[in-house]
């Protein structure tokens, strides 16, 4: 009966929420970002594809649990549903013990609803802290990530809406802080991600839907987070090692990626002398729906293999370096930073 009454609870908050984006206009966004999907799925089938990537001898196994290998050749439709996936990514951390790094705190993390949002969700609840998940419209997989927050014995609020709208980001910041009594840490990690292998084929509008959601949405919800960050407050925010090194299929996301970490270490500069700090984690592959709903299906079963490890990480093999930056207790001294989670060195 428990169970019955938190998913109740959790359901209530979805309904209740004063997010100025409604619901048409996410479904909107859903509209254009399969749209996009499909023009880009219309030039792959025109060109004959590259071949794929040899896999490396072995895959390296660093953790106490082996992680998969083998990915599925799989591809989602936008905007990409961990539901879905036929290999289920990893969130649990089952051998991370939480020691109240966040107790007591409250965050919100952006794109929470799955991959390494949700991984992050239910390590800070795991830490002590409530958390409200900003999602777009994924709404089976916020609910799961909602209810593991909750069996951490902490409260989850839902939140979906686009983060490329700023009204939409400051109603979310003010029902958080309303909620929860106010705001500690800031997680932004939504983001979109389509492939174009040609520049001369990368669209206006495509521009615009990765530029807008990955740079415009950190804008957005950090400008609206930073009056309630208290000192001792913090925003980490999801790079990725394309803004790093590039990645030739990738032009507009590798873009966005460079920008958020030129953003985390100015608004580190900024926020410094009121005892807020930023950072940023830079991931190599990550096994997440974002991936599937990007590449085609060949592509995503070779996916990671040609990282350090041979492997793709799994989203719990990343949220303990989210844990890190934004608690007090284990990094106080560390404010624009970001922190390349990889695997190994690059290439």
């Amino acid at each position: 009966m428990a169970t019955r009454k938190k998913t109740a609870t959790a359901k209530t908050a979805a309904k209740k929420t004063t997010g100025k984006t409604p619901k048409a206009a996410t479904a909107t966004v859903v509209r254009q970002q399969r749209a996009l999907q499909r023009q880009v799925d219309a030039g792959d089938r025109r060109r004959q594809g590259a071949p794929a990537q040899k896999r490396k001898a072995g895959a390296a196994q660093a953790g106490k649990r082996r992680q998969p290998v083998k990915m599925p050749a799989q591809h989602l439709r936008k905007p990409g549903n961990e539901h879905e996936l036929e290999l289920q990514p990893r969130f649990l951390a089952v051998e991370y013990q939480g020691s109240g790094k966040l107790k007591g705190m409250s965050a919100i993390v952006t794109g929470g609803d799955s991959g390494i949002g949700r991984a992050v969700a239910v390590l800070f609840a795991r830490e002590g802290a409530d958390v409200a998940i900003v999602y777009l419209d994924e709404h089976d997989d916020a609910q799961l990530t909602c209810e593991h927050v909750e069996k951490e014995g902490r409260r989850c609020l839902l939140i979906p809406g686009d983060v490329r709208d700023s009204a939409f980001c400051d109603a979310a910041v003010a029902q958080t802080v309303e909620a929860f009594g106010g705001l500690d840490v800031l997680v932004n990690n939504a983001a979109f991600q389509l492939h174009c292998d040609a520049i001369e084929e990368l669209s206006d509008e495509h521009i615009r839907q990765t530029l807008e959601t990955n740079i415009g949405g950190y804008f957005h919800m950090a400008r609206a987070a930073v009056p309630h960050l208290r000192q001792g407050g913090s925003i980490v925010n999801s790079g990725s090692e394309t803004g790093l090194f590039g990645s030739k299929s990738l032009l507009d996301y590798s873009a966005t990626k460079g920008a958020i970490h030129a953003f985390t270490m100015a608004l580190a500069s900024q926020l410094q002398p009121r005892g807020i700090r930023v950072n940023a984690v830079a991931p190599g592959p990550v096994w997440t729906p974002l991936n599937p709903a990007d590449k085609r299906a060949k592509d995503v079963a070779a996916f990671g293999r040609d990282s350090a490890m041979g492997r793709p990480a799994q989203p719990e093999e990343l949220s303990p370096a989210y844990v890190f930056l934004a608690s007090p207790v284990t990094a106080s001294y560390v404010s624009g930073a970001v922190l390349p989670v990889m695997g190994g060195p690059h290439g």
